[in-house]
This record gives structure tokens, sequence and C-alpha cells, in this order.
């Protein structure tokens, strides 16, 4: 099984010898590559929609896995029981979605002995809902892959790490390592959001005038984050 980097970057944070659930699995490659490579022993697929899951049924039998990977229909962790893994995760999805699958599953999470999560976005509120539930990030990364940047972080049961908006936008072990690929996503998000300010400058409509003054605040924040690297 071959990974995109960002699928090979998810794998590489699961802690060998762990029992992998993979939530919202779809083609169920983690899970595959996990097994396959003896990293794990077992793993679940979990997914809410039949379709993916029937997908995902097939892609392990053509790897001869049946035994290995078992396949869940499930919304979020609601078919997920204490003692079935040692690892979530919860990748590819809306940061929003993940926060209500977290939410959700709440009285679950402290079972497991590491949570995986790679958010598309909002990914600021994923890392506020860990930290304010007393999860601790111990191992970051960011790959940018086909263009696109992806946020991977492993949560554990701990004290609330981050402190600071800066750690909690770009990540305070990302920012701590001075991570090449975040500096070029930080640069990229400056000249993103220096375009906008100088347009919304140009118009004095209320609501411009508005929206500048949140877009003066994350280039400050940015700002902040640049000052890793001097």
């Amino acid at each position: 099984m071959q990974l995109s980097k960002r699928m090979q970057a998810i794998a590489d944070m699961v802690t060998e010898g762990n029992v992998v659930a993979d939530i919202g699995t779809d083609h169920s490659y983690i899970p595959i590559y996990l097994v396959e490579n003896k990293i794990v022993p077992r793993a679940l697929a979990m997914d809410i929609n039949k379709g993916p899951l029937e997908r995902a049924e097939n892609h392990i039998k053509e790897h001869g896995l049946e035994d290995y990977i078992q396949v869940r229909l499930s919304p979020g962790l609601e078919k997920l029981n204490e003692g079935d893994a040692d690892t979530i995760i919860i990748a590819g999805m809306g940061g929003l979605l993940t926060v209500e699958i977290l939410s959700e599953g709440f009285s679950k999470l402290k079972s497991f002995k590491e949570i995986i999560l790679q958010p598309q976005s909002d990914i600021e509120n994923v890392r506020r809902f860990m930290n304010l539930n007393n999860f601790e990030f111990v191992q970051e990364e960011i790959v940018k892959d086909e263009g696109k940047f992806y946020f991977i972080m492993k949560a554990v049961k701990g004290k609330p790490s981050l402190s600071e908006d800066v750690e909690l936008i770009y990540g305070k072990k990302l920012l701590e390592n001075r991570h090449p690929v975040l500096l070029e996503f930080i640069n990229k998000e400056k000249e993103k959001y220096e375009n906008i300010k100088r347009t919304l400058e140009q118009n004095k409509s209320d609501s411009s005038i508005c929206r500048l003054r949140e877009v003066d605040e994350i280039l400050k924040i940015n700002e902040m984050a640049r000052c890793y690297w001097r």
C-alpha cells in the first residue's frame, strides 16, 4: 500500500503495537498500510456511510487482511467501545465536524492512549477544544501534498499545553522546531492577508472596516509566528 504524503504522515504518528480505529476510514488505506507493515496487530475501519465502508471492505479483502481489520458502520465514535482500540485517527474532515465527533464521543476519549487528528479546516478550533479538555499535543507535523498544506497532531491525556493564539493557530511544537514547511505556510498566509488588507483599505464601508481590524489581528499573530525564525 503506497500512501500519499498526507496519509504517510498520519500513519507515522501511530505508536507501534497499538490497536487502531480509523474514524471516517473511506478507502481504509491507513489501516491496511499499518497492518500490512506490521506496525499494528489489528485495526478497525469505521465510517458513517455504507458506500465508503463497502469500498474499504473490498480493499481489505484485496489485501487478504479480513482477519486483522474489522469494518464498522458508525457515526463518529458511537460503535466504538472502551478497550476496542488504543489509537483513534480522525483525518480528512473539516475541523468543525472533527470537534463535533470528539464532543459527541467525549466520554470515551480518555480510554484511548492517543488521538491523531488531521482536520482539513478550522485547525485552531480543534486545538482549542483539545486544549480546553486537558489533552496535550505531544507531536505535530505539517506536510505539503499536491500544493496543499496539512496539519497533523497527536494528543494524549495530560495538561493543556497551549497558552497563546499563535500556538493555537500554528502549533506550538511546529513553531518551537522551526518547521520549514510551516514557515512556507506562514509566508503564504502573510501574502494572502496583505492582499486582502489592500483591497479592504480601498473600501470605506462599515463591514470592511470591521473586517480590516480582523485582518490586522491575523497579520499581527502571523508576525509573532515569523519571529520564531529570527
